[in-house]
């Protein structure tokens, strides 16, 4: 054995030959064990890793569809609640005369976005359809027709079709003198949530109470129990899965097989009768993070070993020429490794000079948009206490003390009004509810007019309130509450501005909710989807930043309610605040001022 590490052995012509010494063996027999445990080891981490993942973002996927599915059966739940109420529709079942009904379902459907509307008569036959083809036909034997005159409320129904698919639908019975005339069907299209679901890798199902499957990706599911959906054969042979098995070893075991992959199942409830929604994910993105991972680390130690070989060779006597060829592909490969390692250094240092730009942009455009928020909602108390102010100074003059007093008295008032609105400015991100107490709105109304007397007062407006005679009690900030009826009101005075008589409707009613409504007879609302929106105003420059709304808006919604706006019949524009009442409703009274 020489020096260099290499013994000598004789070739059976005589020719000396280097052989590896036993220690170099061992030296690589220990650095290839070491990258098997390795490469071993990083899979099962890398494997673990992955697979949680892809299951945090499937159970997240599945919380968005059952959102999206429950916020579309809750919104087509009140349609026919509110149709069995419509004067015309129950005019038409008592003369008998459906010639404008049809229009006048089609003109609904067009407004709530349901797939059908149908109204049928006492005998169950169809008399006015959002389809007209389907008139005369008659439905007296269909499960939904039969529920909803033997039930008061809204029933919900699902009807298997011929087509081996499934019909959803919300039936109500329509009633004259507490006797019920006809049922009015609104059909539910969920099959829209297949289409959305279909371009997916992720296999979806919902199965009702009892496990049927009532909409999947997989046409052939419908209708079959789910566990019996997914025994049916998906392509693949079981010599073929085994196959596919043992060639990805980097994958965990499958919890099924859907269109011959491997999937994980992952499973939520919907509040909804009992239905549960299952999705089925593949662990395509798995493997390719695994593989990927694992190919980097046996290339890595396929070049360590390479080096090594590279520098034994180097002592060896002797050289060959493919040797020295496939030592020169090495030194390449090695040179575009780095290379590449470089630019991502580069990409990193840049991502991260990037990350650092975003964030104080984020934060000059948090500032800007508070300090806008700020001088918004300074501007109506500081208005007031100027006209406060003038008219005290001039109680002075006339040495009416007393009455002077009293204008001082609404300026400190308005004083701790500011302090308040800068309270919750500045504590807006918390939006908690520790403020919240319980709140008469008719009395909130009082003080906003009370607020907007010095506009008021420079202007001759017919102001019209209907307001209930007992207090209408509801859990919110006080402040706050007054803060979105004074926006509303100031915008129905900017809407009547041009008006040659200005009027502005307030009207407060009790029932399930506590429902305010402001209407006025301006020009209406142009653009009604981006009228919540922050800095969007049809003001002139100067005159508004677009930001009342958007607050009043986001006040709303901390308070468990909802604003919303549409264009009146009679013209002009109307906003309604909906709020949870504590307390009974009670009768209405009405009065009218002009101020």
């Amino acid at each position: 054995m020489t020096d260099n590490g290499y013994a000598m052995t004789t070739s059976p012509e005589g020719d000396p030959t280097p052989g590896l010494s036993w220690r170099v063996k061992l030296a690589i027999a220990a650095l290839v064990l070491i990258a098997i445990g390795v490469i071993f080891a990083t899979n099962q981490w890398m494997t673990a890793r992955s697979t949680e993942a892809t299951r945090t973002r499937a159970e997240l996927r599945l919380a968005l569809y059952s959102g999206n599915l429950l916020a579309e059966l809750q919104r087509n739940q009140v349609v026919p609640l509110l149709l069995a109420r419509d004067p015309e529709l129950i005019k038409a079942l008592q003369s008998h005369d459906f010639t404008y009904t049809s229009q006048r379902l089609i003109s609904f459907k067009d407004e709530i976005a349901a797939a059908s509307i149908v109204l049928l008569d006492g005998g169950g036959r169809i008399v006015a359809a959002t389809n007209r083809h389907r008139l005369g036909v008659s439905m007296a034997k269909e499960p939904f027709f039969i529920s909803a005159l033997r039930s008061k409320d809204t029933v919900f129904t699902v009807a298997r079709r011929d087509e081996g698919d499934f019909g959803f639908t919300y039936s109500r019975a329509l009633s004259a003198e507490n006797k019920p005339i006809g049922v009015v069907v609104v059909e539910v299209d969920l099959r829209k949530f297949e289409r959305a679901w279909a371009g997916l890798q992720d296999a979806v199902a919902i199965t009702d109470s009892e496990g049927v499957v009532l909409l999947a990706t997989e046409p052939r599911w419908r209708a079959l129990p789910l566990d019996e959906a997914i025994a049916m054969k998906s392509g693949n042979s079981t010599f073929e899965r085994a196959v596919m098995a043992t060639t990805d070893w980097t994958q965990t075991q499958p919890d099924a097989y859907v269109r011959g992959e491997a999937v994980m199942k992952t499973e939520a409830r919907i509040p909804f009768q009992g239905w549960r929604l299952v999705t089925y994910t593949t662990y395509t993105s798995i493997r390719d993070q695994v593989n990927g991972v694992l190919a980097l680390e046996i290339m890595g130690f396929a070049i360590l070993l390479a080096l090594t070989f590279y520098l034994l060779s180097r002592r060896a006597l002797s050289q060959s020429v493919l040797f020295q060829r496939e030592s020169a592909e090495l030194r390449l490969l090695n040179a575009r490794l780095q290379r590449e390692i470089a630019e991502r250094e580069k990409m990193r240092k840049n991502l991260e000079v990037a990350e650092q730009t975003l964030a104080q942009s984020s934060k000059l455009a948090a500032l800007g948009e508070m300090s806008a928020a700020v001088s918004h909602e300074l501007n109506q108390p500081l208005a007031a206490m100027k006209t406060y102010l003038a008219g005290a100074r001039l109680l002075l003059q006339r040495r009416r003390a007393e009455e002077a007093l009293s204008s001082f008295q609404r300026i400190d008032d308005l004083i701790d009004r500011m302090g308040a609105i800068t309270r919750q400015l500045k504590s807006y991100a918390r939006k908690g509810g520790e403020a919240f107490e319980p709140v008469d709105v008719k009395q909130a109304v009082s003080s906003a007019l009370s607020m907007m007397e010095p506009q008021l007062k420079a202007r001759v407006v017919k102001i019209t309130r209907t307001l209930p005679r007992g207090p209408v009690m509801v859990l919110a900030d006080r402040i706050r509450l007054e803060q979105v009826i004074i926006n509303l009101l100031r915008n129905a005075l900017d809407a009547t501005r041009d008006r040659s008589e200005p009027e502005i409707e307030i009207l407060l009613t009790a029932g399930e909710t506590a429902t305010l409504a402001v209407r006025d007879n301006g020009p209406g609302i142009s653009d009604l989807e981006n009228l919540f929106e922050p800095f969007y105003t049809t003001k002139k420059p100067g005159e508004g930043v677009g930001l009342g709304l958007a607050i009043s808006s986001g006040i709303i919604n901390d308070l468990g309610g909802r604003l919303t706006a549409r264009n009146s019949e009679s013209g002009g524009a109307v906003f309604e605040v909906q709020l949870p009442i504590l307390g009974q409703p009670a009768l209405t009274e009405t009065t009218e001022a002009a101020e």
